[in-house]
């Protein structure tokens, strides 16, 4: 699609004080935008039809948070209401109770925050959002964490969740179930050591 003339004419180069330097601001930027800095995100701002993909995009991240601090909300729920079915599996002692708990409170929080942050971008004009930005600082960063911290509360939950069912099942007198925890756990540890190694690559391909 070729760009319109008219709006490169008119595209309004990166503010000053949103050419980010601090790291901090960069691994927001790339947290938030998949990008470690404001740039393309600046770009997609100056058209309707650049901002609507950008639009979706964080719509379904929102959509994808909600389901699952849903699902989260609804399993810690359970855990948290209701006693071990089985003797060797007791998850209601008090360090997988309150992990479970502390879970239960986080996804709460993600459920909250993603569906307000969701009524707000499907309802968000990019003339609203430039005027936002513009100052930077602050308000950029506060920007990037409306992003953010949907995302950063879910993925906290789903981790006490973890430890919590790790904790039980590494107390069980049953040797099977602790041989299935180990299984689990380093299974876990193999999926987060491999997604942030592609995260990190990705960070330094675009810093480069």
């Amino acid at each position: 699609m070729t760009p319109d003339p008219i709006t490169l004419a008119n595209e309004q180069p990166l503010p000053e004080p949103l050419h980010c330097t601090t790291f901090l601001m960069r691994i927001l930027c790339f947290l938030a935008l998949g990008r470690p800095g404001l740039d393309d995100h600046w770009k997609s701002l100056q058209s309707d039809e650049a901002f609507e993909p950008v639009r979706k995009r964080l719509c379904s991240i929102l959509t994808s948070t909600i389901t699952t601090a849903s699902v989260l909300l609804a399993t810690n729920g359970v855990f948290v209401t209701t006693g071990s079915p089985v003797s060797y599996f007791d998850y209601t002692s008090p360090a997988p109770h309150c992990l479970l708990f502390v879970s239960l409170m986080l996804a709460m929080i993600a459920m909250l925050t993603a569906s307000l942050r969701m009524i707000r971008w499907l309802h968000a004009d990019r003339c609203w959002i430039q005027e936002q930005l513009e100052p930077g600082g602050y308000f950029a960063l506060s920007y990037l964490l409306s992003i953010v911290t949907p995302v950063f509360f879910v993925a906290w939950s789903l981790h006490c969740f973890i430890f919590a069912m790790a904790i039980a099942g590494f107390s069980s007198e049953s040797m099977i179930c602790r041989i299935i925890t180990a299984f689990w756990m380093v299974t876990y540890a193999v999926s987060v050591v491999t997604m942030l190694m592609e995260t990190m690559w990705k960070y330094t391909r675009y810093c480069q």
